[in-house]
């Protein structure tokens, strides 16, 4: 039996602002879309943080037997520079400026996207479609949004009526917001734009002479609006209707309502059953901004080139912190922060190199079995990793009294212990042991071992000055020597 049809997930809404039992459309399978990065830049570490809570998500609904189609876009087209449908296509201003086609700005930053998640290990989405690659089902679609009297055209661009929308549907459902008040919060227009009203969002903008990336239409030569691609994406692979639709906070307006219109305008139904939102990441404490300089990119972070860590962190460390806190909360990344982290991440790695080498004995001296509950409880509340986390350091715990004789498990337990313990740090949280996994691990150990031998010759030539200033620099960045009847070993804390 599949462990889905034993655990009830209930997943917070943020369309109807409250937890849900979690039913999906069919079945056995979950159909999912994420929003994915617009690649003219380098991926920033707040969508990092978005994309790495999706990915635990997938990976519980994987572990939980369901058959996941999980969808991922990349925005390659389209993203103009604000929410008014005016500036330059971001990807093709990027080109301008650096003087390349813009094809060759997509893929230079679709490659980083790639590398930076596989470095933090990534599940693969099932498909990651192009918006460029869809011109066609997004043209069908504004032909049918047209048709069904929800926009118009007007000098090779098409908009969608919102006023029109909003007589038999909601705009704002989702963000709460109200059509009156956005049209009072509102700036009047300076008689220079095509829209009818200002809260009316384009579907397809005309090219001008200098517009870079176009393609023919029956409006003329032109380009696909940001909100359409991801309407006309996500219901190919998944359907009219599907069960889960992610992203950051920020998108949730315009971005995500824009989508709601435009799949009701186009097809009669609301396109998702749970909407999902994953919150800010912030940086001691205020907003990540370029232009204040506050902003660390994910190299900056893993190689500890920056000004505002103490030290480099592995992607394990930066994994686990992001795990600690709930993907709806606020996360703000410190130094204190990510360094408490460090120390909690290898507190449960060495609890499961532990777990590996410890032997059954009588009765177990802790209910493995509702302590394997409660794991599944936590996840099921809404993927509460926090929770889950707790119940890994309890188990951690139990793991270290068993090996000091202060506590015993049997046989059966030990294998759910192995297997759950397994199951939710590597499988569901999705994290590695860097000192296994990582090469530089090794190249790490062999430098120590070095030093280490250096302080032997110190102390035999009864340097002691020397050997003491080698323990106590590596123990200022977390190697701490201990010395022993079979030599000097080392731990990193």
């Amino acid at each position: 039996m599949p462990l889905y049809q034993s655990n009830q997930i209930k997943i917070y809404n943020s369309l109807t602002g409250k937890k849900e039992v979690f039913q999906p459309i069919n079945e056995g399978y979950v159909g999912m879309y994420v929003c994915g990065p617009t690649v003219y830049s380098y991926v920033h570490l707040g969508n990092v943080r978005t994309f790495m809570s999706f990915d635990m998500v997938f990976r519980y609904l994987k572990h939980l037997g369901y058959k996941v189609r999980y969808v991922r876009n990349i925005t390659d087209a389209g993203h103009l520079e604000n929410d008014e449908d005016a500036g330059e296509d971001k990807v093709a201003k990027k080109a301008r400026l650096e003087q390349i086609e813009p094809m060759e700005v997509v893929q230079k930053y679709t490659v980083d996207f790639h590398n930076v998640l596989n470095n933090f290990n990534f599940l693969p989405p099932s498909i990651e479609p192009t918006a460029t690659g869809h011109i066609i089902e997004q043209i069908e679609l504004i032909s049918k949004i047209i048709e069904n009297g929800f926009a118009y055209e007007v000098n090779g661009s098409v908009y969608f009526d919102v006023h029109t929308f909003n007589k038999t549907s909601s705009y704002g459902k989702l963000s709460k917001r109200v059509l009156e008040d956005l049209i009072h919060n509102t700036r009047t227009l300076d008689g220079q734009s095509d829209k009818k009203n200002p809260q009316d969002f384009a579907l397809w903008k005309k090219a001008e002479p200098q517009h870079i990336m176009r393609w023919p239409s029956p409006w003329g030569d032109g380009f696909p609006g940001w909100h359409l691609e991801c309407t006309a994406m996500s219901t190919k692979y998944l359907g009219d209707k599907f069960d889960i639709h992610g992203g950051g906070m920020d998108l949730k307006f315009p971005h995500h309502e824009c989508e709601i219109a435009q799949n009701e305008a186009a097809k009669g139904c609301s396109p998702v059953n749970y909407w999902m939102h994953a919150n800010m990441l912030e940086l001691n404490g205020a907003r990540m901004s370029k232009s204040t300089g506050n902003t660390v990119n994910p190299h900056e972070l893993l190689s500890g080139e920056n000004n505002f860590f103490s030290k480099a962190f592995t992607p394990g460390v930066v994994r686990f912190f992001n795990a600690q806190s709930s993907y709806r909360s606020v996360l703000d990344l410190t130094n204190d922060g990510l360094l408490a982290s460090e120390k909690g991440f290898y507190r449960l790695m060495d609890g499961i190199k532990v777990l590996k080498s410890i032997n059954a004995s009588g009765n177990s001296s802790l209910n493995v079995s509702e302590w394997r509950q409660k794991c599944y409880d936590a996840m099921n509340d809404d993927f509460n990793s926090p929770i889950l986390i707790s119940h890994l350091f309890e188990a951690v715990k139990y793991i270290n009294q068993i090996k000091e004789g202060k506590a015993s498990i049997s046989a059966d337990d030990l294998k759910t212990l192995k297997n759950t313990m397994n199951a939710f740090v590597f499988e569901v949280l999705g994290l590695e042991n860097d000192e296994e996994t990582n090469s530089s691990s090794d190249k790490l150990a062999g430098a120590v071992e070095v030093l280490i031998k250096l302080r032997q010759e110190a102390r035999a030539n009864k340097d002691f000055a020397l050997s003491d200033k080698i323990r106590d620099e590596l123990a200022t960045v977390g190697i701490v020597l201990k010395d022993g009847k079979d030599g000097t070993t080392f731990s990193i804390n």
